[in-house]
């Protein structure tokens, strides 16, 4: 019997030995073959502690609970201290114990993430851009009564005048494409004429009306056109798109501009005024109607500072706008349904020519055409112009 209670001493000496040497753990109480064991409070913490903290941190919990104390309580809570106190390099004991102190100093704050800096769009260059046609008399044809100076080819158009006696005078421009415009001769000032069918050779002729719709050929030339550029021809003033660096929508397309970051941008913001500020004019309309007003011409200015225009108007101003924001722009005309109508497509950059459609919400285009979009009665501009659909062009200015 002494046998196996010395036997029994020796096994608890040598489970002291060990739990001496791993650190918190000798904060738990050993019973006595007299004492009933006691429940020990956050043995999980204290045996996490003992894994987790330093050398000093050992050093420190011993002497917070010295060994053979009896009161595995107090221990228990010098244990807990120190976990409360985990991640700073130091455990921390009980407030009574002697030498110890406790940091005084909470940890830094975790620093919030840098938030993404947003990336930078630069706006687009919006000063004007306004190139005036010339006739320097460089390369000339003609006859007594016309002249046409052709120095200016590479640029996208021809520079025409006539001085004869004849009250009616048109010149018709024949494209390699076969494609066919003509303008009104009636000035002895020189009218800048587009060469809008691209590359190729060309047909100009000048013609003197006889008699109601009857002309005779008064001048004929053939060109040979090489372009620099294939849209200057849209990106210039001519005889419908009329305008220099004093038009005032030219100024105004500025402006409107200014905060645009793409050309879609400025499209929408020229579209979006021309079709606020500008009304249908029904009044001048009845009269090309019924042939009271004939070779209409539109007038930029004069439609921006009235708010009135016809289809043609409205094309020619927003033409001029976007032109001079160094977006190429056809004015086409045509017929809308049946009825004889104007309009305008733009080149977009990754897009291509945008024929009668202009602004994108994400997923479908709008119809550009500023004279349907105005604010006017339907039913009253149908009249007129027809309903907008079955658009057919017949001249590109």
């Amino acid at each position: 019997m002494k046998k196996s209670v010395l036997s029994k001493l020796i096994s608890y000496s040598m489970c002291i030995m060990l739990l001496t040497g791993c650190g918190a753990a000798t904060s738990i109480s050993i019973p006595s073959a007299e004492q009933p064991p006691q429940e020990q409070p956050d043995i999980m913490g204290a045996l996490q502690i003992g894994a987790t903290s330093s050398p000093e941190a050992i050093g420190s919990s011993e002497d917070a609970a010295s060994p053979g104390s009896g009161d595995s309580s107090e221990a228990a809570d010098s244990l807990g201290v120190a976990g409360q106190t985990e991640g700073t390099g130091q455990s921390t004991a009980s407030d009574d114990a002697p030498g110890i102190s406790a940091p005084t100093a909470a940890p830094d704050p975790t620093p919030e993430p840098t938030p993404e800096p947003t990336p930078f769009v630069p706006l687009r260059d919006n000063t004007p851009y306004c190139p005036i046609p010339t006739a320097p008399g460089t390369v000339t044809y003609g006859n007594d009564v016309t002249t046409i100076d052709a120095s200016n080819l590479e640029q996208g158009y021809i520079m025409a005048n006539y001085t004869g006696t004849c009250p009616k005078v048109k010149l018709q421009v024949i494209g390699p494409n076969s494609h066919t415009c003509t303008y009104n001769l009636n000035t002895a000032q020189f009218q800048a004429i587009p060469l809008t069918a691209g590359d190729g050779r060309y047909t100009v002729t000048v013609n003197e009306n006889i008699q109601g719709k009857e002309y005779s050929v008064s001048y004929e030339v053939n060109l040979d056109v090489s372009m620099t550029d294939p849209f200057s021809p849209y990106l210039s003033p001519s005889s419908y798109v009329n305008y220099d660096t004093d038009t005032l929508a030219v100024e105004l397309a500025a402006e409107l501009c200014e905060t645009a970051s793409s050309d879609l941008e400025c499209v929408s913001a020229i579209y979006n005024y021309i079709i606020e500020n500008v009304e249908y004019d029904y009044d001048k309309a009845g009269q090309i109607t019924s042939g009271a007003l004939s070779s209409y011409i539109a007038d930029i200015d004069a439609t921006l500072e009235n708010g009135k225009g016809i289809c043609l108007d409205y094309a020619a101003l927003m033409a001029c706008m976007l032109r001079t924001q160094h977006i190429p722009t056809r004015l086409e005309v045509g017929y809308a349904s049946l009825a004889y109508h104007a309009w305008v497509s733009v080149y977009l950059t990754d897009v291509g020519w945008v024929n009668g459609i202009v602004e994108f919400d994400g997923s479908s285009w709008n119809l550009m055409d500023p004279t349907y979009a105005a604010s006017n009665s339907e039913e009253e501009v149908r009249e007129f112009i027809g309903d907008g659909s079955n658009y057919s062009v017949r001249y590109i200015y």
